[in-house]
């Protein structure tokens, strides 16, 4: 089959590929769209030491199980984390933080930049018939955004900022955007601000962010200047929420974040369900994001595309 390889930090294209083999629990997916993250694009420059197909992003149809047979047909998503289910936190059901867990595209599993891929069956969640696959293949990302909501309460009256409106931060924007707080979304590039604009989300210059002020911020830069601003941001007792992944260290003022009583949480993966049912009720429509849709053949100028500066969302089509 054909696909992307990743070793050594080089990526390359394969049309010699095994399709794999369905094993116990498991399902055999043909992937219709994969989308390119920053996590993609962190893993070419070493982000974590990962040898075979990456790709998390994903919609496609069932076509083999092992045992749920009426999965069969049916256009999915799914759950990137695969957990042991033996280990202590599997037992206490913070299966997202597994001590074994496997990670689809990134960690021992391999991933979905390829024709077919397997999962876990338990992974899955069907796609509502109202919802196209050029939504669908947000749902990773959205489900991510959602997690701020899951882990952090936002009253009414609490001042929001949004520290980077890239790929992901677009997303996080529209979910708080439909969240009852006062929000703003700090953007870099004119782009940014006119998609946000055209959702009617509230934008502000990074260079003209209020410092010291807000409640809640929501680092997504990806990148150690986008932290100093958010840090700079919030208010003495607010909160930060790091959605970022960096390669090499951080380094960070500790000393201030403790004499201001600022509370850091690190934020990863979300909740599929609601975020689907965001797509399905056009609460959130991220297709104004897709920058371009590459054919398998075409995959590696689609990473290229993808490290382009102000571009959004890359798709690859199989």
């Amino acid at each position: 089959m054909k696909g992307l390889w990743l070793e050594n930090q080089q990526l390359i294209f394969r049309d010699d590929l095994p399709v794999p083999f369905v094993g116990d629990g498991e399902a055999l997916i043909k992937v219709h769209l994969a989308g390119i993250c920053a996590t993609d694009l962190e893993m070419l420059k070493g982000y974590y030491p990962f040898t075979g197909i990456p790709g998390h992003e994903f919609v496609g149809e069932v076509v083999k199980t092992d045992r749920m047979q009426d999965l069969v047909g049916k256009r999915v998503v799914g759950e990137i984390n695969i957990p042991c289910g033996a280990c202590d936190q599997c037992l206490r059901g913070n299966r997202d933080h597994c001590r074994e867990r496997k990670v689809l595209g990134i960690k021992t599993q391999n991933g979905v930049f390829a024709e077919f891929f397997t999962i876990p069956e338990k992974n899955l969640h069907v796609v509502p018939d109202g919802v196209n696959d050029e939504m669908a293949v947000f749902t990773e990302p959205l489900a991510a955004a959602l997690e701020i909501q899951q882990q952090v309460h936002i009253h009414p009256e609490d001042h929001v900022l949004l520290v980077g409106a890239g790929r992901l931060g677009q997303l996080i924007a529209q979910t708080l955007a439909i969240c009852p707080c006062r929000f703003h979304a700090a953007t870099r590039y004119p782009t940014q601000s006119e998609l946000l604009l055209n959702k009617g989300i509230n934008t502000i210059d990074e260079d003209q962010t209020p410092m010291g002020m807000m409640d809640v911020v929501i680092e997504a830069t990806g990148s150690p200047q986008g932290f100093a601003l958010a840090r700079k941001a919030v208010r003495p007792g607010g909160v930060m929420v790091i959605k970022s992944t960096y390669k090499g260290d951080l380094h960070v003022n500790m000393s201030s974040i403790v004499v201001d009583e600022i509370t850091v949480i690190g934020s990863r993966c979300g909740p599929f369900s609601p975020a689907l049912r965001l797509l399905e009720g056009n609460l959130v429509d991220p297709t104004p994001l897709i920058d371009s849709i590459f054919e398998i053949e075409s995959s590696l100028a689609a990473f290229e595309q993808a490290t382009k500066p102000g571009v959004y969302k890359v798709l690859i089509k199989f």
